[in-house]
């Protein structure tokens, strides 16, 4: 079996974030789908996990955060151009996220963020491995 990664996240609302995600050209997999939660599929190996916090709460004793104000975590997804970078913060905003930092051009890596509708924060960058600088 391949190891793949599922990132789970808090949601207020399943029906919105299930089509926020789909705005942005990602697939929903519904063998792991219901009205609890909601598996996104980001890349092969890759999945997030929508879960409305009522049920989200079943896996830990911790305090769900605020995401709005508070940073949980930062989630970085990586595409093959600037152009596409550039392409998934339009969808985002479109689809009712929040363009939320300005870009950062390094040169051999590009990158722009934005906050789903349940806050969230995802930077999406394009890295030019062969043009990153040597290391001191």
């Amino acid at each position: 079996m391949e190891t793949n990664m599922y990132l789970n996240l808090a949601v207020k609302d399943l029906n919105r974030a299930i089509s926020f995600f789909k705005e942005l050209g990602f697939s929903v997999n519904p063998k792991f789908t219901n009205e609890k939660g909601a598996c996104i599929v980001i890349g092969k190996n890759i999945n997030v996990m929508l879960l409305v916090e009522e049920f989200y709460k079943t896996f830990t004793d911790k305090e769900i955060c605020d995401s709005k104000t508070t940073s949980e975590a930062l989630i970085s997804i990586s595409l093959e151009s600037r152009e596409k970078v550039n392409e998934m913060i339009n969808k985002a905003v479109k689809a009712g996220g929040t363009d939320y930092k300005r870009e950062q051009d390094y040169g051999w890596m590009y990158q722009k963020t934005f906050l789903d509708p349940d806050g969230h924060h995802w930077e999406v960058f394009y890295m030019d491995e062969s043009q990153i600088p040597e290391q001191m």
